[in-house]
C-alpha cells in the first residue's frame, strides 16, 4: 500500500496542518503506517475481522454497505487497512517487543497492582470518629453510612472504590492501604481537609500472564512510536 511522505509536502500545507493541529495525527499515522504495512495477516483473521464489522453494523446486503463507505467518504480499501490496523499493531508489537515485556511489567507492578475498597470521607472529624465506632462496633453498615454520610462521589456506589491502582489514591490513603489487611478498618485520619474512614476490600497483585505481556508490548511500542513522531516532527521545522 503506497504512502505519501510528509516531508514532500509544501510549506504551506505544513503551517496549515500545525494551525489546525493535524500535522502531529498525520505524522502519527504515516510512521505507524509505514511500520506495520509489512505485516501479514492470514486469510481467516482478515475474513473474521471483515465479518465481524459487518456485523456489528448491520451491513449485510451490498447496498447497505455501499452506503456506509460513501457517507464516510472511504474506499472499501481504506476501511480494511483501518480495521486491520490493531491487529497488525498487535502482532508487530509482540515480534519486536515482546522480549523486553517482563522488565517492563516489573518497573510498573505497583501501578498494575489493583485495590477495592470501601470510603467514607468527611470534613467534621467528631462525625468521622462517631461513624468510625459505629462500624467497628457492628452498630452500623459500611455501604449504609457511605450512601447517607460520605462527602464525595463514593456515596454514589455506598462507599465502594475500585478496581484502582494504588497510585491513583492519595499517597497518604495509599500507604496505609499497601500496609492493611483485607477487611481492616482503618481509624479516622486526615488527608487535606478530609477525614477519611477506609476498609481494604481486596487486594489484586497483577500477574505476568499472556494478557500483560501483550500489553507491556503495545505500551513498548508505542512510546516508540512517540519517539519517532517527535524526531519526525522536528524534522520538519
Amino acid at each position: 500500500m503506497p504512502f505519501i511522505s510528509v516531508q514532500n509536502l509544501s510549506p504551506e500545507t505544513l503551517a496549515l496542518l500545525r494551525r489546525h493541529n493535524l500535522l502531529q495525527p498525520l505524522v502519527r499515522a504515516e510512521i505507524l503506517g509505514k511500520t506495520v504495512e509489512s505485516i501479514e495477516l492470514s486469510t481467516e483473521q482478515r475474513d473474521q475481522i471483515w465479518n465481524n464489522f459487518k456485523a456489528k453494523n448491520k451491513l449485510d446486503t451490498t447496498e447497505l454497505f455501499e452506503t456506509y463507505l460513501k457517507n464516510n467518504g472511504l474506499k472499501e480499501n481504506d476501511l480494511r487497512w483501518q480495521l486491520e490496523l490493531p491487529t497488525r499493531i498487535q502482532i508487530y508489537s509482540q515480534e519486536h517487543f515482546q522480549h523486553k515485556a517482563e522488565a517492563r511489567f516489573l518497573a510498573r507492578k505497583e501501578q498494575l497492582d489493583q485495590v477495592f475498597y470501601s470510603l467514607l470521607r468527611l470534613q467534621d472529624r467528631h462525625l468521622a470518629r462517631e461513624l468510625y465506632l459505629r462500624i467497628s462496633g457492628g452498630e452500623a453498615n459500611f455501604a449504609d453510612l457511605a450512601a447517607n454520610y460520605s462527602q464525595g462521589p463514593e456515596a454514589k456506589t455506598k462507599g465502594v472504590v475500585g478496581p484502582v491502582s494504588m497510585t491513583q489514591s492519595h499517597p497518604a490513603l495509599s500507604e496505609r492501604l499497601r500496609t492493611s489487611q483485607p477487611g481492616q478498618l482503618l481509624q479516622p485520619f486526615q488527608v487535606d481537609k478530609w477525614w477519611l474512614i477506609v476498609r481494604l476490600e481486596r487486594y489484586e497483585a497483577a500477574q505476568f500472564d499472556d494478557n500483560t505481556r501483550q500489553r507491556m508490548a503495545q505500551e513498548l511500542f508505542q512510546e516508540w512510536l512517540n519517539q519517532e513522531l517527535l524526531s519526525k516532527v522536528r524534522s520538519l521545522d
